[in-house]
Order: C-alpha cells, then sequence, then structure tokens
C-alpha cells in the first residue's frame, strides 16, 4: 500500500526531529574529547614545541592555560550545525536506504551503502561550520580572548572567501570522513543488531543496544581517521604562516606518511574513540527511543 502525502511528511518530520535531538545532546556530552582530538590530529610531530606528551598531558595542560571553557571552543558551529546534521544523517540514511530496497542488493550491503550515501550528503552540509570550528580549536589563547564565531567565520570568509580555500575548504576529506564512517557506522550496527537476538528485560535491550552502538562507533573511528586527520591538517593553521602545504585530502595523507610515518595517521585516535565510541552508542539511541516515541505520540 502506498503511503500517504501527510503520513510520509509525518514520518520525515519525526525522523529529523529525532535525528536533531541525538546530534544536540550527543554534542553537549562528547564535545571536550573533540578538542583535544583536533589538538592531537594538527601536532606536526615531536618538533612541534607546542606538542601534548600524551593525553593526560593535553587534558591539563588545557584546562590549566584555557580554563575549564577551553575545553568547549568551537562548540557553537558543531551545536549550530549538529542539529540538521544529524537530522539529515539520519534521514537521508532512511531516505537511501528505502531507496535501494527496489535494488536487488542484499540487507546488508543495503545498510552499508545507504550509510555512506547519507554520509556524502552530511558532508557537504557540514563542512562550512567544520572549517569555523576547527579554525577556533586550534587557538590555544584563553577562551576570553579569542574571536568569537561569527567573527571568526566572517575574518574567513573575508581573508579566504566561500571556496575551497575558504570556508569549503578541506571539503574532499569531510566527504571522506562522514562517507566511510557512516557506511561501517549504519552498517554494522544494523546487520549485528539484527543478528543478536532481542531481550524483552527493557535494561538488557538498551545495553544490548548500546554495546552494538559502542562497537559501531569504535570501529567506524578506527576506519575513518585518516580522513579525520587529513581534513584537521587541511582546515587548521598551516607550518608556515602565509604558505599552504596542506591541500588536498590525499596528498595530505602522503606527505603525514613520508614526513611522519604511517602512526601519524591515526593522531587524536584514543580521544576520538572515547568520543565516538559511547557518542555513537548515545545517538543511536536517542534517535532511536526518540523516533518510537514520536511515531507512538505525534
Amino acid at each position: 500500500m502506498s503511503r500517504k502525502p501527510g503520513g510520509f511528511l509525518q514520518e520525515a518530520s519525526h525522523q529529523i526531529t529525532a535525528g536533531g535531538s541525538a546530534g544536540l545532546v550527543e554534542i553537549c556530552l562528547m564535545h571536550p574529547l573533540d578538542v583535544v582530538k583536533t589538538r592531537f590530529q594538527i601536532q606536526r610531530g615531536k618538533t612541534d614545541p607546542t606538542s601534548y606528551k600524551s593525553l593526560g598531558d593535553s587534558f591539563r595542560t588545557i584546562f590549566r592555560t584555557e580554563g575549564w571553557f577551553g575545553f568547549y571552543k568551537g562548540i557553537l558551529p558543531p551545536i549550530m550545525a549538529e542539529t540538521p546534521k544529524r537530522a539529515v544523517k539520519f534521514f537521508t540514511f532512511e531516505q537511501y536506504k528505502k531507496l535501494l530496497g527496489h535494488a536487488s542488493l542484499s540487507p546488508g550491503l543495503t545498510f552499508a551503502v545507504a550509510g555512506l550515501g547519507s554520509g556524502l550528503t552530511e558532508a557537504v552540509v557540514v563542512n562550512p561550520f567544520e572549517v569555523v570550528k576547527v579554525s577556533l580549536q586550534a587557538n590555544r589563547n584563553a577562551f576570553t580572548e579569542q574571536p568569537s564565531t561569527f567573527v571568526q567565520a566572517r575574518r574567513i570568509i573575508t581573508t579566504d572567501g566561500l571556496g575551497f580555500r575558504g570556508l569549503n575548504k578541506g571539503l574532499t576529506a569531510t566527504l571522506g570522513r562522514h562517507g566511510v564512517f557512516n557506511m561501517v557506522y549504519f552498517g554494522f550496527y544494523f546487520n549485528v543488531k539484527n543478528i543478536i537476538p532481542v531481550n524483552e528485560e527493557p535494561t538488557l535491550e538498551f545495553l544490548r543496544k548500546f554495546g552494538i552502538g559502542l562497537v559501531s562507533g569504535t570501529i567506524a573511528s578506527m576506519v575513518n581517521i585518516p580522513f579525520d586527520v587529513a581534513k584537521s591538517r587541511i582546515q587548521g593553521p598551516q607550518p608556515e604562516p602565509g604558505e599552504i602545504k596542506y591541500r588536498t585530502c590525499f596528498k595530505t595523507m602522503a606527505t603525514v606518511y613520508k614526513e611522519e610515518g604511517f602512526l601519524a595517521l591515526y593522531k587524536g585516535l584514543v580521544p576520538k574513540i572515547m568520543r565516538l565510541g559511547p557518542g555513537g552508542a548515545v545517538m543511536l539511541l536517542v534517535y532511536e527511543y526518540a523516533y518510537a516515541w514520536l511515531q507512538e505520540n505525534w
């Protein structure tokens, strides 16, 4: 039976609302780890005078020199972006999944391909916000001394414009980061969730979903982090002022590998997993429970 137009619009509004709520909750809980991750990724090896010695050292140094608010630098762009970003993420995933239902793909492959499509769409929406966020997170001055989000965005637009050297810098790396992450994230979560039996006890069922979401976010983070490192290098401050060293995604990866070694492509992995492991679980659970509640009550 075909769905009435009103039915589709209502379902779409529920998916968008639940997805936006999931993004807002996740970013408010996990942003400090994103700041630490970005700081590690823009370090240029042991010769960098601002290099952190360890994860603990980064937390202590940021707190000592920048205060508690230092952990929330650049939070406004993701808050402004996370609601539409996650709304796009989950809504487009559902729509791609529905479209792929007409293709001759296995259910498992459908989840992965729909995730890839949602990630690529999400990347286009979020990249300008990411450029502003990374530039703010790279600023090591005290929180009260850094420019506001809107001042920084205006500065980027005035200096470099709206194109691939300005507010859309690093788009290819962002496409890779989000496309690969969502492909693994959604593909793993829904395939494994369909294999592990549902538990009738609500608490155990919550833990089942949380555990699968945690592993999904962790594996996706491990697979896509080279794209994340390339994105941070392209969008962050360049080693030499006035000289652009990091331009394109794969060339940046090759440069980092050549100059700093293979492990440099995995800089920031620990804080990234600490954020997107539990954060990935939180997003999926908030989305699923919020969507179910909206379907039932609205």
